[in-house]
């Protein structure tokens, strides 16, 4: 099988410069405030133990990725959208790359906690502390969300966890998916309909049902969260379930010509944003106004999903030792399985 003969690097294009031509990169004010806050509240859940928990905050610079993902948002907005973070990151690890990583049965039991706060979120707060943490973010976001806004945030909520579910089985079977098949899981499973109810709370934008429901702006929204999760786990320790992996078994290529294809794929998803973007219908004036403030605010995510995946994540776990501030044509070493 080629996984079992990989080469020692490979050399990557800088990922952002692609994104860049479409998604602008800014940087919120109150990161530091809003991290002291999101800390305070993880703190308080007491999910990992003082060294777990240290590492997992430190390493993984949430406030950064909220930061830059959130540039407009207010502190309580931006506080409120860096405990999603916190939330979702701890969550999606379970299933990911935790306990659960391979145990569906396990993943459903903890789905069903969580739907039981999503069908009765003015109940009791749950002990489960993954559940307790939606909880709270539920009530945080329905202090000043749309019911448009919220309603999509739930719908979006059971796709995703929905998904986890079946990440988990294909993994239990060890079956790699065709890349059709794990573009649109990965849709799901990365949580693009959460993050775009995010950007809508975090802007308190007022937006109607019908703009959603339009397939332009349906496409729309299948392009930026392919484009925000496409350059996503390049590596994988192993686990399949990732794209690279997917085109090399669907396409019998290398890994060096599967990023390569990628890379390609990335740069053609941004030329079709651009052409979607170009045939926005219009809603009236003043649903356009708000829609234009969406839509630049979703990019500033997009941009911001890319640089923190570059810039954090691969430099603290793939891209080890790489000077990530140089990302033109990165040559990438590969570590053997469970060395990060």
């Amino acid at each position: 099988m080629m996984f079992d003969s990989l080469p020692s690097q490979f050399c990557l294009k800088d990922l952002s410069a692609i994104t860049g031509r479409v998604c602008e990169l800014r940087v919120n004010d109150h990161q530091a405030t809003a991290d002291h806050a999101a800390r305070a509240w993880f703190n308080s859940i007491r999910l990992y133990d003082d060294r777990k928990r240290s590492k997992f905050i430190n390493y993984g610079k949430f406030d950064l990725f909220a930061a830059l993902s959130f540039p407009d948002a207010d502190l309580t907005h931006l506080t409120t959208c860096l405990i999603f973070f916190l939330w979702a990151f701890s969550t999606d690890d379970l299933s990911d790359e935790g306990d659960l990583q391979s145990k569906p049965d396990a993943v459903q039991a903890g789905h069903d906690v969580s739907m039981a706060v999503v069908a009765n979120p003015d109940g009791p707060r749950p002990e489960y502390p993954y559940a307790a943490m939606l909880y709270d973010i539920l009530g945080r976001f329905r202090e000043t969300s749309t019911q448009g806004a919220y309603k999509r945030f739930i719908r979006a909520f059971q796709q995703w966890s929905d998904s986890q579910v079946t990440q988990s089985r294909n993994r239990s079977q060890d079956r790699i998916p065709t890349v059709e098949e794990f573009i649109l899981m990965r849709r799901a499973t990365i949580g693009g309909a959460m993050v775009e109810a995010m950007v809508e709370y975090s802007l308190d934008l007022e937006l109607p049902d019908e703009v959603f429901a339009n397939p332009i702006i349906q496409a729309m929204s299948d392009a930026t969260t392919d484009l925000m999760t496409w350059p996503n786990k390049e590596q994988s320790d192993g686990d399949y379930q990732n794209l690279v992996f997917c085109i090399m078994h669907e396409r019998n290529v290398g890994l060096q010509a599967a990023i390569d294809i990628l890379t390609d794929m990335l740069a053609e998803r941004v030329e079709h944003y651009i052409e979607l973007k170009n045939q926005l219908p219009s809603f009236g004036a003043d649903v356009d106004r708000e829609l234009a403030r969406y839509l630049h605010a979703l990019e500033n995510f997009v941009q911001g999903t890319v640089l923190w995946t570059l810039t954090v994540v691969f430099s603290q776990g793939y891209f080890r030792g790489i000077d990530v501030t140089n990302r033109e044509n990165m040559v990438v070493p590969l570590f053997e399985p469970g060395l990060f």
